[in-house]
């Protein structure tokens, strides 16, 4: 069960969110999860830009999770497996170090390269 979230628009994006998880797969799935990983490093930069001193735990926390997902979720017959769970292992441990001090120089970079990764998945 979801709890009460503060804002309306957080409810319906989720609600949208687990939409679209529900009707997708495979690749689908991980363009989804690179879309929200990205959005989600967004919000964390307006956060800090808003508040430096503040670590943005909760769209970090979410960008990692799914950084976490997608690393040990690569297809074990693909021929880039060890590459890609390298590539979002050091996203995911960038932005866990960036959980306790945040650098928005480094988040830019990893949001960047979630983004650099979704445009090319998705000119396949």
């Amino acid at each position: 069960m979801h709890k009460l979230l503060p804002h309306p628009a957080e409810a319906y994006r989720r609600v949208d969110l687990d939409a679209r998880i529900e009707a997708s797969s495979g690749q689908d799935l991980t363009l989804i999860c690179l879309e929200e990983a990205v959005a989600a490093l967004n919000q964390a930069l307006l956060a800090l830009e808003r508040n430096p001193g503040k670590s943005p735990s909760e769209p970090l926390s979410r960008a990692n999770g799914i950084a976490v997902w997608l690393a040990r979720s690569v297809a074990p017959d693909n021929p880039l497996a060890p590459a890609m769970q390298q590539f979002y292992g050091g996203l995911a441990s960038t932005i866990t170090r960036n959980m306790i001090r945040s650098s928005a120089s480094e988040l830019v970079q990893v949001r960047d390269d979630f983004a650099d990764f979704l445009a090319a998945a998705n000119a396949i």
